[in-house]
């Protein structure tokens, strides 16, 4: 069976999971939906997709759409997601989620009365690099004591990971912080039990925090730093320091080193942990492969749920504060 595929938004990471798409069998883009036209139709001339359109609901219209891959922006996340849902059709929704627990709540709901496959793009659990961190956790060869991480980007102006400018506005907390928190829980295997966070002024124009620090506690011990930035003028992404019982690791993307008593980083060959080292890819496949199989997928609203849960304790401390 083709499992027939809407994707909306034609941005940045819509690219990417078209690029990730092409890669994967018995997959074909049939409509392609994002608010200027005439892009669209570029991209979808590009990519070889029939059907454009500006509006969702002119591709759950579709009766060949078997599933929905959503890159829109965040705001419109929860209720597109619902929306695909009710129109019979399974969907992926990119990090985030909800900007809101209440509106995640809503999407759980709606998932497990209609029983359909929704996902969220927890990119990170899918990383080969994370990845081979987590079979190694999995097979009781290291434990995690702390984890250190650093979300940095340079984006004091509205613009995307392409520098075009934007009609939404990112957010630390809700987009860029749901990445380590779920990935914190999932490589500790240990629910989140305490978490704390303060943040920096907020941008006289964009209206958020530049700046963020964020505590993490497990059940079981293990503890997570993260520092988050659009202020930083440096190297761009997330770095991750796994430190463990037996040994030291560092994760940049895709790439993965165990850090030497000397100071050194030694490199670790990730290259046959999965069948690509793209992470969208990945994520893309595990998508399609639940679906097919009539199972939950890794990264399922039901999964990362508790990440909502502790991203709206954080925005209650920060608003409080």
């Amino acid at each position: 069976m083709t499992i027939k595929v809407a994707l909306a938004g034609a941005g940045a990471f819509g690219i990417k999971h078209l690029d990730g798409i092409r890669n994967i069998d018995g997959v074909e883009v049939v409509s392609l939906v994002s608010r200027d036209l005439d892009k669209t139709r570029e991209v979808a001339a590009q990519y070889g997709i029939g059907h454009v359109s500006t509006e969702l609901a002119d591709s759950l219209a579709l009766p060949e759409v078997d599933a929905v891959i959503l890159c829109t922006p965040t705001q419109m996340h929860a209720a597109q997601a619902i929306q695909c849902m009710q129109a019979g059709k399974h969907v992926q929704v990119e990090i985030p989620l909800a900007d809101s627990l209440s509106q995640a709540q809503q999407v759980l709901d709606l998932q497990r009365k209609s029983g359909l496959v929704a996902m969220a793009g927890h990119t990170r659990r899918f990383n080969p690099s994370h990845q081979w961190i987590h079979k190694k956790i999995e097979a009781g060869e290291f434990n995690i004591q702390q984890m250190d991480v650093q979300t940095y980007f340079f984006r004091r102006t509205n613009m995307n990971a392409l520098g075009q400018p934007r009609s939404w506005t990112d957010h630390l907390l809700w987009h860029h912080a749901a990445h380590t928190v779920d990935l914190f829980a999932y490589q500790a295997g240990s629910p989140i039990i305490k978490a704390n966070a303060v943040q920096g002024p907020i941008h006289k124009d964009l209206g958020i925090a530049m700046d963020m620090s964020i505590q993490l506690k497990a059940a079981n011990g293990a503890i997570c730093t993260l520092s988050l930035s659009f202020n930083n003028e440096g190297p761009l992404g997330t770095f991750f320091r796994y430190i463990g019982d037996t040994g030291t690791y560092i994760a940049r993307y895709d790439d993965l080193a165990q850090s030497t008593k000397e100071g050194k980083e030694e490199k670790i060959d990730v290259s046959h942990v999965d069948v690509s080292m793209n992470g969208i890819e990945l994520q893309d496949r595990e998508f399609f492969a639940a679906i097919r199989e009539g199972r939950e997928p890794n990264s399922s609203v039901q999964k990362v749920f508790n990440c909502y849960k502790v991203l709206h304790d954080l925005e209650q401390q920060l608003d409080v504060g």
